[in-house]
């Protein structure tokens, strides 16, 4: 099997010839390319090397094209930082009175620079690879999470809480479905093999599970329909310990779930059974870029021995890679998973 084979193999649950390896090592990937995130951001063909360049030097299975969390945000209106050498991030929201909303010109996030650039980047891995290495086309970020930083976490959270705010919290998670919709759209046109949005803020760490379903899950279940409509499996990733929603998010339509390592392996195992992929869950400070050899080697034979009866699994670290991550931590986990554990 090649990556792609593998990846997909996984997603489906089908057996596949060796574990999978999804690496969310954007980060660290430019910084051993020899760029700053300011030179990755701005061009698709760096974007493409970048990658190209990590799968030539570790040999993993699928590539997940990340830029920052702050891309979609932008293009909606959110004010926007970009750092030389850190990915961008937002500075604050851009709808000061939630009723505003009413006013909001449709969203058009085609027609922003920095969507574009994303689009072309994994456009061109696919030319480059093909079907030989799997193509996730990552859509930061899901409605809920995109509202969010339209208004500004703080300010979200009291919109949310206050009934008299429903009709208008309804209208902006709507505007923000279509917004992250587009964007996943245009997304399956560049011929990435999987799409997928993160939902942070919807995690039990922000709001409660009774809020998470009211608010969030209808959302993404909404985008993975969308995905699916494209003929493409969905990934849906949320920080922070997922344990009370794992139920809920087992029920969401994704076809993968990707998790932080907060959440413990164990209950998301017995949460997921045959039913959806895992995707991670490595802690990627604390074990990749902190730990020894020998504990991301002891981290990763935890993982493929608490998923070693489904083949529904797909190695990965739970959130970003840190770009100071040690390489030999990188080849430790690679090399520990295709021998089986240790």
């Amino acid at each position: 099997m090649n990556g792609r084979q593998r990846t997909m193999a996984a997603i489906r649950g089908e057996r596949p010839d060796t574990v999978p390896i999804m690496l969310h090592n954007f980060m660290m990937a430019v910084r051993e390319a020899g760029l700053t995130q300011a030179q990755y951001r701005s061009s698709p063909r760096n974007i493409a090397d970048v990658f190209i360049r990590a799968v030539e030097r570790y040999g993993y299975d699928g590539i997940l094209v990340d830029l920052d969390t702050a891309t979609l945000a932008g293009a909606v209106g959110v004010p926007v930082d970009y750092p030389e050498d850190e990915p961008a991030r937002c500075t604050g929201g851009c709808l000061d009175d939630l009723a505003k909303v009413a006013e909001l010109p449709p969203p058009d996030v085609g027609s922003n620079e920095a969507i574009r650039v994303w689009l072309e980047g994994v456009r061109l891995l696919k030319e480059h690879f093909g079907n030989e290495i799997c193509i996730r086309g990552n859509c930061d970020q899901a409605p809920f999470s995109l509202a969010s930083m339209m208004r500004g976490p703080e300010a979200w959270m009291m919109d949310l809480v206050d009934p008299d705010n429903r009709e208008n919290v309804d209208r902006l998670l709507e505007y923000c479905a279509e917004a992250t919709a587009q964007f996943l759209r245009l997304m399956a046109q560049t011929g990435a093999h999987m799409l997928s949005n993160g939902d942070s803020p919807a995690g039990p760490s922000m709001i409660s599970p009774r809020m998470y379903r009211q608010f969030a899950l209808p959302y993404e279940r909404r985008m993975a329909d969308i995905a699916h409509a494209a003929g493409l499996p969905y990934v849906l990733h949320i920080c922070g310990d997922t344990g009370p929603i794992l139920a809920d998010i087992v029920d969401s339509g994704a076809d993968g779930l990707e998790l932080d390592y907060k959440t413990d392996v164990r209950a998301a195992h017995d949460a997921m059974a045959d039913k959806i992929c895992f995707l991670g869950n490595i802690d990627p400070s604390g074990v990749l870029a902190l730990g020894t050899v020998d504990q991301v080697e002891r981290e990763t034979a935890r993982l493929l021995e608490a998923f070693s009866d489904t083949p529904r699994f797909v190695l990965n670290a739970g959130c970003a890679i840190p770009a100071t991550t040690p390489p030999e931590n990188i080849e430790a986990m690679i090399r520990t998973s295709r021998a089986g554990g240790l």
